[in-house]
């Protein structure tokens, strides 16, 4: 089971995500992330969905959801010729002695501490899924994480655009 990722433009409108998202659901296919944002054109939103499942369910899963009405465009995305972003929020219990490994393990993975209390600290972090993956182990592996909130994946391709919207 691969780790995919899918970006699929859709008309702007309500009930297009419910649409989307029940297309894996019933195809007993788990959503690892999902994210829905705003594109350059008001009337197309961008869903990127990263998701696990053999090629078979996930072949499925492209054309069902290329059958939807509401569905412009629909991209398998390759990580590796694709920028892949998530935003992580993590607050770490801590207090003074503790402070200073802390700093010096977001210096190195370049997150942001954004508050610091008297007994946490929240740490912004932005970056592939893998880097943030493995920044949660490095910390919790010293540190007691008291709360954490990741967006989702966001991801485009590199290069020219390689869809035609109708």
């Amino acid at each position: 089971m691969n780790k995919r990722y899918l970006s699929v433009l859709v008309d702007n409108h309500a009930g297009v995500l419910a649409r989307v998202s029940s297309l894996f659901c019933q195809r007993g296919f788990n959503i690892d992330s999902l994210t829905v944002s705003a594109t350059d054109d008001p009337t197309v939103s961008r869903i990127t969905i990263a998701c696990q499942g053999d090629e078979t369910t996930y072949d499925q899963i492209l054309k069902q959801t290329r059958k939807l009405v509401e569905t412009r465009a629909i991209l398998s995305l390759d990580p590796s010729v694709s920028l892949l972003r998530e935003l992580l929020l993590l607050k770490v219990a801590c207090d003074e002695p503790t402070r200073g490994a802390l700093r010096d393990v977001a210096a190195i993975y370049k997150a942001k501490i954004i508050d610091l209390s008297p007994g946490s600290m929240v740490m912004e972090l932005t970056g592939e899924p893998d880097k943030i993956d493995n920044f949660i182990k490095l910390i919790a592996a010293d540190h007691e994480i008291l709360e954490m909130c990741r967006t989702g994946v966001t991801a485009l391709e590199r290069g020219p655009v390689r869809y035609k919207l109708d």
